[in-house]
């Protein structure tokens, strides 16, 4: 066979770049969502059918089928699925408390999510890393029967070795501990924490790795961009913030992170369990993860939302609700990202609000940490200035935080960016949330960032040279795969 191989070489590579070409293309046209994308991929893989299509291979499958086992509705008929119901806000109550048209915003949200918009919740805002890692360290320590965490990044650090410890010693004192960790973001810190956690007898699952070159083709492009801690089913924590010491210290970047009680808790923990399954076979339903409630009254405290995104059945619904949202606006829409880079389409949605009057306030980090993504951003903010669109830069530490606030009532926190990344490719969490309270907190959060950022015209772009804007422009045309 390998004589015959090594007899006809250019002949077998010809047959072997027809047949993974003529399938990769195949794929691409019958799977994009859109046009452009398809044809780019397409194009790519005409011009060089083999090696196109092994890039189409990493880079270019953004779907993933996963079974879902743990959903809300799979648990429907469950006891404590039954309870959770009686927590369920209608539509009538959300436009009485914040106005006729966030009433179908709640329903958009109902069918979109496929979570209920639930009271009784209670969310704190937690402004530091050192206010975060405190928090998450108190709740491990304090827990009896459960801990799950899924992260994106987990350093093995001071401050990963620290939530380790926590971790490790949880489970020798009997608490069941399941730990997820991303297989790229595993790999920011060498030796991984992994073999640390591993060592201590914590069960861990690198998600979607581990399978050829430490990842899984053909989906090495979707990562868990999630950040999940969920301890005894009653408290859960959730935001942007990593596990590293890099969001400590007076030099350290800045994150905003937030614990969560009550219903929306077992949403937040359906998530990170079914994660947890997709990885290992194991099905969370044991007593130890069940959710309690002991403290949440039906009608009261906060309404809140778990919103799920991924590459699988949940494509898109962060895009999907934050279109809408934009849409009910009537005074104002207030975004913190440290990488906002949306498509078109989002883009539209916040010009159409500019353009009826909403003011629209855009605040980026002025030091990003990925300088490339810094470039391409500055490539793409004329596209919203136009329209009336404000974009400010924040100074001091990079503001690694994902916030926004419309109409000073209405909030959208949690794991997302505003890229294609985080809208497409990620698996992400977020929480929106109805609550003034909440939403005052954030606006003076991001007032004071306000208060010393500089704000970017569209003179400031044109001022820039020649050179430097065609280098931001090429960083532009790569922006849906950084």
């Amino acid at each position: 066979m390998m004589d015959l191989i090594q007899t006809y070489w250019a002949e077998t590579l010809a047959v072997l770049s027809v047949v993974f070409g003529t399938v990769a293309a195949t794929h691409a046209a019958m799977t994009k969502r859109e046009v452009r994308s398809a044809l780019g991929w397409v194009g790519i893989i005409i011009l060089s059918p083999l090696v196109g299509a092994m890039i189409y291979a990493v880079a270019g499958i953004n779907r993933i089928r996963r079974a879902t086992l743990i959903s809300r509705r799979a648990l429907e008929l469950d006891e404590i699925w039954r309870s959770l119901s009686l927590y369920s806000i209608d539509r009538e109550t959300v436009a009485a408390q914040f106005g006729d048209r966030f009433g179908p915003m709640k329903l958009l949200g109902d069918r979109v999510t496929r979570h209920p918009l639930s009271s009784g919740n209670r969310i704190e805002m937690l402004s530091s890393g050192e206010e975060t890692f405190d928090a998450m360290c108190q709740a491990i320590d304090a827990a009896q029967h459960s801990i799950i965490l899924e992260t994106y990044i987990f350093d093995r650090d001071v401050v990963g070795r620290r939530v380790a410890d926590c971790l490790i010693a949880a489970h020798q004192r009997g608490v069941a501990v399941r730990v997820i960790v991303d297989a790229v973001g595993a790999r920011y810190s060498v030796p991984s924490i992994i073999g640390y956690l591993e060592e201590g007898g914590v069960p861990v699952a690198v998600f979607n790795g581990q399978v050829i070159m430490g990842l899984r083709l053909p989906y090495a492009n979707l990562r868990t961009h999630r950040k999940i801690l969920v301890t005894d089913g009653t408290t859960a924590f959730v935001g942007g913030m990593n596990i590293r010491a890099g969001f400590t210290g007076p030099d350290g970047a800045r994150d905003t992170h937030f614990r969560a009680t009550g219903p929306v808790v077992a949403d937040i923990l359906a998530v990170a369990a079914e994660d947890w399954h997709f990885e290992t076979g194991e099905v969370l339903l044991g007593p130890e993860w069940g959710v309690r409630l002991d403290d949440a009254v039906a009608g009261a405290g906060t309404a809140v939302r778990a919103v799920v995104s991924g590459p699988d059945t949940r494509i898109e619904t962060n895009h999907r609700l934050l279109l809408g949202a934009f849409s009910v606006a009537e005074r104002s829409i207030r975004i913190v990202s440290p990488y906002f880079l949306p498509d078109t389409t989002f883009i539209a949605a916040l010009n159409t609000a500019a353009r009826r009057g909403v003011q629209v306030d855009v605040i980026v980090p002025s030091q990003n940490n990925l300088a490339i993504v810094a470039r391409a951003m500055m490539g793409q903010f004329d596209q919203i200035l136009r329209e009336g669109c404000r974009v400010h830069l924040s100074t001091g530490a990079f503001d690694h935080s994902k916030l926004m606030v419309i109409d000073r009532q209405w909030c959208f926190i949690g794991s997302s960016n505003l890229d294609s990344r985080s809208l497409r490719l990620n698996f992400e969490i977020d929480l929106e949330v109805y609550d003034r309270g909440l939403a005052a907190q954030i606006e003076d959060r991001i007032d004071r960032s306000l208060s010393s950022a500089r704000q970017v015209t569209l003179d400031t772009l044109r001022a820039r040279s020649l050179p430097n804007r065609m280098i931001d422009r090429l960083f532009w045309l790569g922006s849906p795969y950084l």
